[in-house]
């Protein structure tokens, strides 16, 4: 248990509230009169706290170790008992238990530390041992004040709990939630797990610019700003893909970039503003090979981050092992529609399906932008196990090679699981006259309302006009599989910061 100076919670009054931060500040003065410094500059720690539940694993209850140890971290409960007290310390590996007692620290350093609150950043120095219960402890022989904390933690049994308040106060949300945490662990195992299969497969990381010129990449709306020495507007990065396409003209055959890119849409439970894509490209392969080595790098980075393919994820089994099911867009719309869909078929038609389905679609689009829409509403939402889902329209792809078997459409596929995209890839188109004249029909597109259409680059173009080797290129959204991996409903629960409205006065 704490003391009432040690506890608030969200329900608590701003009256009270206010009190017991008077009261810390208080606190502060008090141990400012005393001659101690509250904000420290350093602690000598020798072990951190995980260090020591491994290191004494086999020492047995009521048994000392003869060894003294540093430790330091976050008070979290002092438990007062007369003449002896314990508390918890938690540092970013876990918890520790003190036992402190007038015999090893006097009177009136003992006193001192009974003065502390939940939140103060404390160092303990002392013998380690294990208590007749069982816990690991330190008996503390000596201690300081780091960091003392004006504002109360959320109680015990309340907790933070409030979605929004946790997101926003996610410093807050790290201290007391565990859960959170560890959620942020495993998401840096999952960027590290990536970043180490593209590596042993011999792939060069790079970094390409996150200020551009030209918005392009991907069909989004981009977020403008203005360079002042150059007196110029840029644009945050919405993809890498056009640079890092720049690098296999330049000879780099093996590329990969663990980007943050900036789109300027809406936000929902499966979209940030700004997120976190892998983007790989690979000379002299195709958009098959692709999916072989997609369904290898999942499986093994699940088995590294998970200890296995096999998750549940929000109550549902979901196996990440190969092989997947590959389907083609086309016939799944055609299932879901209950008719035969084709790219030929008469847009007017197309579009009273549609309107039988309640989907909105905009006067401009034609028969392979509302055929993708009719994927994405229909048929989407209800790929649970990891489905390919190949040979998208050329109108919604720009930037991929027309396919070999029907120029009508694109060697590209998408990764869906769990009902949402999780990666898109194709065969790159690499004729320069071809790219140039999907350009200008996006150029048109844009000229005609449309504020996702993609801008001529030119100097794109031009370095395509130099050659670019034969290659397929992948970009895997990767909050959306820490998603899969923690089991996390919202993008926000694995992110640290996620984007919010204006906190209210």
């Amino acid at each position: 248990m704490v003391s009432d100076s040690d506890s608030s919670a969200p329900h608590r009054g701003e009256e009270e509230l206010n009190q017991l931060m008077l009261r810390r500040r208080e606190k502060l003065k008090l141990w400012r009169s005393r001659g101690i410094e509250p904000y420290a500059l350093e602690w000598p720690r020798s072990h951190n706290n995980a260090d020591l539940h491994s290191r004494y694993r086999d020492l047995a209850a009521g048994e000392e170790s003869g060894d003294r140890v540093s430790v330091a971290g976050r008070l979290m409960a002092l438990r007062r008992h007369g003449g002896a007290s314990f508390a918890d310390l938690q540092d970013a590996t876990g918890k520790i238990q003190l036992h402190l007692s007038v015999d090893c620290l006097g009177r009136e350093d003992y006193d001192r530390f009974l003065d502390l609150d939940a939140g103060d950043w404390v160092g303990a120095a002392g013998e380690v041992f294990r208590s007749r219960r069982g816990e690991l402890t330190v008996r503390v022989d000596e201690y300081g004040l780091l960091s003392k904390s004006l504002r109360p933690l959320p109680e015990k049994w309340h907790g933070l709990r409030d979605p929004e308040t946790r997101y926003r106060q996610r410093y807050v949300d790290l201290i007391v939630n565990p859960e959170v945490r560890e959620r942020m662990l495993l998401r840096s195992r999952t960027v590290r797990a990536l970043r180490g299969f593209l590596d042993s497969h011999g792939f060069l990381e790079v970094e390409t610019p996150m200020l551009h010129p030209i918005p392009g990449g991907a069909a989004a709306r981009p977020f403008i700003t203005h360079h002042n020495a150059l007196d110029m507007d840029l644009y945050l990065r919405i993809a890498p893909e056009l640079y890092l396409k720049r690098c296999l003209v330049g000879g780099l055959e093996k590329v990969y970039e663990l980007n943050r890119n900036f789109r300027n849409e809406g936000i929902s439970y499966k979209h940030n503003p700004e997120f976190t894509m892998l983007e790989f490209y690979w000379a002299f392969v195709d958009y098959l090979r692709l999916m072989d080595f997609l369904e290898e790098m999942l499986a093994e980075v699940a088995l590294e981050v998970c200890g296995g393919t096999a998750l549940t994820y929000q109550g549902r089994p979901l196996d990440l092992a190969p092989p997947w099911r590959r389907v083609s867009m086309l016939e799944e719309v055609s299932r879901a529609a209950g008719k035969r869909v084709e790219l030929d078929a008469d847009p007017e038609e197309l579009r009273r399906l549609a309107e039988a389905h309640n989907i909105p679609l905009e006067p401009s689009w034609g028969a392979g932008r509302i055929i993708t829409e009719l994927f994405e509403k229909l048929v989407e939402g209800e790929l649970w196990e990891p489905t390919i889902v190949m040979d998208y329209p050329l109108e919604v792809s720009p930037l991929a090679r027309r396919h070999r078997n029907d120029p009508r459409l694109t060697e590209r596929f998408e990764l869906i699981v769990a009902g949402r995209e999780l990666a898109n890839a194709f065969s790159e188109l690499i004729d320069p006259l071809d790219q140039r004249a999907r350009f200008e029909e996006q150029a048109e597109r844009l000229a005609g309302g449309d504020p996702e259409a993609h801008r001529v680059d030119h100097d794109y173009l031009r370095a395509l006009e130099y050659g670019m080797p034969p290659a397929g290129g992948l970009g895997l959204g990767v909050d959306r599989l820490v998603m899969l991996f923690a089991d996390a409903h919202s993008i926000r629960d694995v992110i640290l910061f996620p984007h919010l409205r204006p906190e209210s006065p």
